[in-house]
């Protein structure tokens, strides 16, 4: 009787020993902010802000204007958003394609897409709160409110999104380009 009670403490012990795989010379700080988890690229302190892309917050708040954007320089970026977005209202391929970086887009690939919504769509962009929110010597982003209308030509059905939209221009040989478009639409109206 000795030998299965021995025997049966024996076993337990190893039991107890072997899902205790625990080094005890490290320590576990599972859920702290030590434990070395990843943050999905979002950095405590920084919330994700990233100061070397989009210069802007989109979910609403004040715009401000950046500071420092010399007269004429505002003035040639403001006049280049405003030439592409009529550019868009008036269909003209052309036009809307020379005012796209030739860095940032591959203007064939883009002249196809622009010849199938035209043909396909009536378009017009109403821009309001015109905002330069970001400014250097070689790159400016225009925030604007933007009201869209799409008209499907072969139904006439028509849709009416608005939202918030930053354009990004890039100077290229002494002239802004779109680099980039960044849009978010409104949410539903309650």
């Amino acid at each position: 009787m000795k030998k299965i009670v021995a025997f049966t403490m024996l076993s337990m012990l190893l039991l107890l020993g072997a899902c205790s795989n625990k080094d005890e010379g490290t320590v576990s700080n599972t859920g702290s902010a030590d434990d070395g988890e990843t943050v999905a690229g979002f950095g405590t302190i920084d919330h994700g802000v990233d100061d070397k892309q989009v210069g802007f917050n989109m979910m609403g708040g004040s715009i401000e204007e950046a500071v420092g954007i010399p007269t004429e320089e505002k003035d040639q970026v403001l006049s280049a958003f405003n030439m592409y977005i009529d550019t868009l209202n008036e269909q003209d391929i052309d036009g809307h394609l020379a005012m796209l970086s030739k860095n940032a887009y591959d203007i064939e690939e883009e002249r196809i897409f622009m010849e199938e919504q035209f043909s396909e769509y009536a378009l017009n962009y109403e821009v309001s709160n015109v905002t330069i929110v970001k400014y250097s010597d070689e790159e400016a982003q225009v925030y604007a409110n933007m009201k869209m209308s799409y008209k499907q030509l072969s139904t006439g059905l028509e849709t009416n999104p608005s939202g918030r939209q930053v354009t990004v221009f890039m100077k290229e040989d002494g002239e802004w380009k779109v680099s980039s478009v960044h849009h978010i639409p409104d949410g539903p109206k309650e």
